[in-house]
């Protein structure tokens, strides 16, 4: 049974390389933007094929933003598209029925990134103004005149 998610994972990973390439080459759609397709999720049986996909811009995106709505909208109806594309390619016997989802990972890792440098610049503010005391520029400037 293993070797068989082994195959399925395989083809993800294939799949997700190909769309990649497929979705920057051949949809000229501008409400598309720059897609990453950060993941692809095979069912077992090769119905279906998951495909999570991020976008790259600078401001905050959910999966209620409209850029992102217009953008999965126009990938999940060049679906039928690009699985032609991807059967050609791979030259799968069955090619799997693709839908298309916003990764929210992205965005939830640029929050959490920026936690965390907030949270270490106060520790090292605190911990800079605990070395230094007052006392010990006083001993400095003694130093430094004598």
């Amino acid at each position: 049974m293993p070797k068989e998610f082994s195959r399925i994972d395989r083809i993800g990973d294939q799949i997700q390389r190909e769309l990649a390439q497929m979705i920057q080459r051949d949809i000229k759609d501008p409400r598309v933007g720059m897609v990453t397709v950060n993941a692809v999720k095979v069912s077992r049986d090769m119905g279906y094929a998951d495909i999570y996909v991020s976008l790259l811009t600078t401001e905050e995106l959910t999966a209620e933003s409209e850029s992102v709505k217009e953008s999965l909208a126009v990938l999940n109806k060049a679906a039928g598209f690009l699985r032609g594309q991807l059967g050609r390619a791979m030259k799968l016997r069955m090619v799997p029925n693709l839908r298309f989802h916003f990764d929210a990972l992205l965005g939830k890792s640029r929050h959490m990134d920026a936690l965390i440098n907030e949270a270490v610049g106060k520790k090292s503010a605190v911990v800079v103004n605990q070395e230094t005391s007052p006392g010990d520029e006083a001993d400095d400037a003694k130093e430094s005149r004598g």
